[in-house]
């Protein structure tokens, strides 16, 4: 079951005030022989494979500074997209066999024209077919948020990025740490250790993840788990994909504010947004309203309905629910600079100088948003899953292009960067 919206004229870039237009989400990937290990945390769980998969597209490096100066010269006109190809991206969303998915959606919106398409099921039990308004879990992308409410404190000067965390966070972290700034928390260079220790659940089963779906945290339960080990590398030398930086980043919100981190991202993102269907769930355990469902494939071969999850194991680094309407709109305010003043928006897209990824591959990741470029277009944006959900935003710093997408995977692993692949190809064809 397919259904799409397509506009063949040229969209103008949105403007703060304008109301957002969706941009394309991730597909599913083909069932694996076997289940995966994967650890307890959403960032060594789901938000790993979301960031494997646009990361392998073909990171790209940046070329800009922290706190940029005004050009010398005039800027150069960016050189124009393709056009949309409809029939690519209608294929890229509707196989859902490979990897195999129950449902997925997609919207590009940007000056450079705009389209939106569903393919497959929101409620398998019902056969409801997916509708733009459904919301579904973003998981990692939830960082963005963290990232921009961060920043924002920042410049108001209630913070020092480059100044140890440890100042605002006095007794967190063991006395042996050293010390970690934010920066290093935002752009995942702060080397902290692995997760251990007896409470970190076994998830290498699809059946142990069900039976540990409804297991309840606190972030210092998360933050406890990271206190035995070593160091990975030196703090600002190496970059790794760590959720747990985000944990910290959501625990040093709510110490500044006094408030619960996401009371503050509704007050200070979501509400003068007029994102109304985007929430930080909390204790909750289900999505509330429309909502496309998760399923995760079990070792006997049925499918379990995952939806409802305690999402205080990811918390600050992954525990949002959305639509693809309120993520265009909330980009669209983010790179036009509504949300943030440029030279820390400029921080989200500057990658770390003279750093590498942990593997030796060159650095993907600033200060809340990560970079891939394919076909020789590169988008700044971030991926997000949880189980049973897979997502993307990303957008050309110059909005020609914005994508939002969201599928829904029966399995969480490598196999999920086929619909990447296949989604981002569409994307960027000439």
């Amino acid at each position: 079951m397919t259904s799409e919206m397509a506009s063949d004229a040229t969209l103008p870039a949105h403007s703060a005030a304008a109301s957002a237009r969706p941009g394309p989400a991730l597909h599913p990937s083909s069932p694996p022989s076997g289940p995966t290990r994967l650890s307890r945390r959403a960032v060594v769980g789901a938000a790993l494979a979301g960031a494997a998969a646009l990361t392998a597209i073909g990171p790209a490096r940046a070329a800009t500074a922290a706190a940029p100066r005004p050009p010398a010269h005039p800027p150069v006109p960016p050189t124009p997209l393709p056009p949309l190809d409809v029939t690519a991206l209608r294929t890229a969303i509707s196989d859902l066999a490979h990897p195999e998915a129950t449902g997925a959606q997609l919207r590009v919106t940007g000056s450079a024209g705009s389209w939106y398409g569903t393919a497959g099921v929101a409620d398998r039990a019902s056969g409801r077919p997916v509708r733009e308004h459904d919301t579904f879990r973003i998981g990692s992308i939830t960082k963005v948020f963290v990232a921009t409410v961060i920043l924002q404190l920042a410049a108001e000067h209630r913070l020092v990025l480059d100044a140890p965390v440890q100042r605002y966070l006095p007794g967190l972290l063991p006395s042996a740490f050293p010390s970690l700034s934010t920066t290093q928390l935002l752009n995942h260079t702060s080397g902290l250790p692995d997760e251990s220790g007896a409470g970190v659940p076994d998830l290498s089963t699809p059946e142990a993840i069900a039976r540990h779906r409804y297991d309840r945290w606190t972030p210092e339960q998360l933050v406890a788990q990271i206190a035995s080990g070593p160091m990975k590398f030196a703090p600002g030398s190496k970059q790794e994909y760590r959720g747990i930086n985000y944990v910290l980043l959501a625990l040093l919100i709510e110490r500044l504010t006094g408030r619960r981190y996401g009371e503050v991202i509704t007050s200070r993102i979501l509400r003068p947004l007029g994102l109304r269907q985007t929430s930080v769930p909390g204790k909750d355990i289900r999505i509330h309203g429309p909502h496309v469902h998760g399923y995760l494939r079990m070792t006997d071969g049925s499918l379990l309905d995952i939806t409802d999850y305690d999402q205080t194991a990811a918390w600050g680094e992954g525990e949002m629910i959305s639509t693809t309407g309120d993520l265009d709109r909330f980009l669209t305010a983010l790179f036009s600079g509504t949300l943030l003043p440029r030279p820390f928006l400029e921080r989200m897209r500057t990658l770390p100088a003279g750093v590498s990824m942990i593997d030796g591959s060159p650095a993907r990741y600033g200060a809340g948003l990560q970079t891939v470029t394919m076909n020789g277009v590169t988008f700044w944006g971030k991926t997000g899953e949880r189980y049973g959900y897979g997502s993307f935003m990303v957008a050309t710093r110059d909005q020609q292009r914005r994508a939002v997408f969201s599928f829904n995977p029966t399995h969480r692993d490598a196999t999920q960067l086929q619909m990447t692949l296949r989604v981002a190809a569409a994307l960027t064809k000439g």
